[in-house]
């Protein structure tokens, strides 16, 4: 509970009641702390931004690089004959970009707030401020790395001549759905990776093996081993349709889809409420 007078700064009382108890002063503390924590959040982007490529001799260029390299692997060992994809409606230079590209945007998402958190620590432990804010600058990153990853998306869709009609807007919301996933998850995670470091250890490897599990480099499997890993993998369909969308198609799990962004809803709130109420507590323990 907080309480402010004109000659008294804001104090934080903490009671053993639940902040369930009282789910109306709960909404209104968490409204308050989003506003308070947004000239802040932007601050905290603009520092990661500039020590990101502040010491490196390409600079921003850096931003590009990663999903060109990683564009290229593919495209080689598909065209030597490593693997076989099958048909795909587009050439498989901009297939696997566009996958790489929104899959990188549930990732990002996902490891964000355990990165900022880590990140604020002695910061956590020295000054009282909204952790809202962290979540808010993390995201910013997650939107300006998606932002240049999508230019050349587009700069490459033209060059082989692929265009998108009116459902490129669908695919804006299908972009939201999958970082808001990894945003749930991460926030989840986050309580839970302070307390215990191996699961920021595993969290590499495990996104590894997800993201080969998930139709990034491939279409989506039509076998009934597929469709079973379709629907227990619910990255799979939002990736999927979002692709259809950017491309004019017609998706082929839009149901899922629509699934997927029901549990996704479900788990963003869980989430905010995990970091929300568990991350003092954990401070608490870390720090001490």
């Amino acid at each position: 509970m907080a309480t402010e007078t004109a000659s008294q700064p804001l104090v934080t009382v903490y009671t053993p009641v639940s902040p369930f108890a009282e789910p109306r002063r709960l909404i209104r503390d968490i409204r308050r702390d989003f506003s308070a924590s947004t000239n802040l959040a932007w601050r905290l982007f603009l520092r990661n931004l500039n020590s990101r490529y502040r010491q490196t001799l390409l600079g921003y260029v850096w931003a590009f690089v990663p999903p060109i390299m990683t564009t290229a692997v593919f495209v080689y060992l598909q065209r030597s004959g490593y693997f076989s994809v099958g048909s795909v409606q587009v050439p498989y230079v901009v297939f696997v970009l566009a996958g790489l590209v929104l899959w990188q945007v549930f990732a990002d998402a996902l490891i964000a707030p355990l990165r900022m958190v880590q990140q604020s620590i002695a910061m956590l432990s020295k000054v009282n401020f909204p952790r809202e804010a962290l979540i808010l600058a993390g995201m910013g990153e997650v939107l300006f790395s998606f932002v240049v990853r999508a230019l050349l998306l587009g700069a490459v869709m033209v060059v082989y001549g692929v265009t998108s009609g009116w459902t490129i807007v669908a695919s804006i919301a299908g972009v939201a759905a999958l970082a808001g996933f990894g945003l749930a998850l991460g926030l989840l995670l986050t309580p839970i990776a302070l307390l215990y470091h191996d699961v920021g250890q595993g969290l590499p490897f495990v996104l590894q093996l997800w993201m080969f599990l998930t139709p990034v480099i491939y279409p989506a499997p039509q076998s009934s081993s597929g469709l079973w890993l379709m629907l227990l993998n619910p990255t799979a369909p939002l990736l999927d349709t979002t692709r259809a969308w950017l491309f004019g198609s017609t998706p082929q799990f839009l149901g899922l889809c629509y699934l997927s962004c029901a549990v996704a809803v479900l788990a963003f709130v869980a989430g905010w409420l995990v970091y929300r109420l568990a991350l003092p507590i954990v401070m608490d323990r870390v720090i001490t």
